[in-house]
């Protein structure tokens, strides 16, 4: 077996508060929405620069508290695109690690945990 490709399915509870965050502040766009009818949970996929994540309203899909780690590169662009936003609820600090590497860490309304790490060097 050869894995193409890893999509973390993460909870959220607020389609709006999701939104705002990986959309409106994180820079993600998002490529499909899917929802059975009317009222009915969403299921979203969000995109940046290679990186695919799902969005679930569903029970049982995913649990709050994951935390997803990321390799990338042009971290300290990303860092200031972010500050520059000024979001008022999430103002991550750029941080060295002790595995030689730059590391901004996001936690979303949902209690999720993204780490964007590029290697020094």
């Amino acid at each position: 077996m050869t894995a193409e490709q890893i999509i973390p399915v993460l909870r959220i509870f607020d389609y709006d508060k999701a939104i705002e965050f990986y959309v409106g502040w994180l820079g993600f766009k998002i490529n499909f929405e899917h929802t059975f009818h009317e009222g009915a949970p969403r299921y979203i996929e969000v995109e940046r620069a290679g990186i695919l994540l799902h969005l679930s309203e569903h029970h049982g899909d995913g649990t709050p508290g994951t935390h997803v780690f990321i390799w990338c590169r042009e971290l300290k662009e990303y860092h200031r695109e972010l500050i520059g936003k000024q979001y008022k609820y999430n103002r991550p600090g750029l941080e060295e690690t002790f595995y030689d590497s730059w590391c901004v860490t996001v936690n979303d309304p949902f209690n999720n945990k993204l780490s964007f790490n590029e290697k020094k060097g």
